[in-house]
């Protein structure tokens, strides 16, 4: 069993930064992919981005290249979403996913566990 909990969320101005945490339990962290996914009002979950278990390989959704990296710390059990050049769509609730026997994953129900989600809010 894994536990989730994501924090770093806020309300922050067009083209501002926000870094997101996502602090994991159990010592088995170095064997889950991690992932960001989020959910903005009326639309459905979508992924932006996933690193392997090992750190090494890393992808994201095109709206999220170039503006936000994914990286985690195994010493904190830890996967951070560092965010820059935020914009007003980027506005959503942000979750953290994690993935066990599998370094890919695009869908949200492709996931093991799930953390309760962090408010991102960008204001134009």
């Amino acid at each position: 069993q894994v536990q989730l909990v994501e924090s770093g969320g806020g309300l922050v101005q067009t083209g501002g930064s926000l870094k997101l945490a996502c602090a994991a339990s159990g010592r088995t962290f170095s064997a889950y992919a991690m992932g960001w996914f989020r959910q903005a009002p009326g639309k459905e979950r979508e992924f932006v981005a996933r690193i392997s278990a090992g750190g090494s390989l890393t992808s994201y959704t095109d709206s999220a290249k170039g503006r936000f990296t994914i990286s985690r710390d195994s010493a904190k059990n830890t996967v951070y979403l560092q965010m820059s050049s935020l914009k007003p769509e980027d506005t959503a609730v942000y979750y953290c996913a994690a993935r066990r026997r599998s370094n890919y994953f695009r869908q949200w129900n492709e996931c093991d566990y799930w953390g309760q989600g962090t408010q991102v809010t960008v204001s134009s």
